[in-house]
């Protein structure tokens, strides 16, 4: 792992955005190896239903800044404690569909048991970056999008769970500045915009 890369980079931000998230992108660290935290959305969410993600949310207005945001939410939905959370670096602020701005922030968090919030959460999912960064785990896509335009759409398969979407894109940065993992240059697939997506 390159922490001192991800500890250094200079993340993007986007200013001036009507609704404001944060999310903490979290490792877990074991003796065979670095581990990341991930959750399954449950099914009756309005948004993004199912779909794997960090944890996060909305900011709300008791909370001092995105980072704090971030805590609160790992602490609502996983029963992170803010105090457990060591964050140690930043992620690009990305837009999403639902017109949000996302600030993902990276962090070191305690090797144990979280429990779902089950309003929230379906289920947590710990996953090897060993199996993350590799690539018969992976393949992407080219789509027009009607927000953004021609995107690479990214999808990380491992253990039965597919990694993709806004949380693909964390993912695929994350990789890319804290391991030797490349993004192909060239997607596997190039697809009409209205496309089924392949999850």
């Amino acid at each position: 792992m390159n922490w001192e890369r991800l500890i250094a980079y200079a993340p993007g931000e986007i200013t001036g955005a009507e609704r404001e998230a944060a999310v903490l992108a979290p490792i877990v660290s074991r003796s065979d190896g670095e581990y990341l935290l991930f959750t399954k959305r449950a099914d009756h969410l309005g948004e993004h239903p199912g779909q794997m993600s960090f944890p996060g949310g909305g900011r709300e207005p008791e909370d001092a800044d995105l980072e704090a945001t971030a805590k609160r939410e790992g602490n609502e939905e996983i029963g992170l404690r803010p105090e457990e959370v060591e964050v140690i670096g930043r992620l690009d602020d990305i837009p999403t569909v639902t017109d949000y701005a996302v600030r993902p922030f990276v962090a070191k968090i305690p090797d144990r048991e979280y429990t779902p919030d089950e309003s929230e959460v379906a289920e947590i999912a710990v996953l090897a970056i060993d199996d993350l960064t590799d690539l018969d785990n992976y393949d992407s896509e080219s789509r027009d999008h009607p927000h953004y335009g021609e995107i690479r759409v990214h999808y990380f398969r491992v253990d039965g769970y597919t990694v993709w979407g806004a949380t693909g894109r964390m993912l695929a940065q994350f990789l890319e500045l804290a391991t030797d993992w490349e993004m192909p240059e060239d997607p596997d697939r190039v697809v009409d915009p209205d496309a089924e997506f392949p999850v």
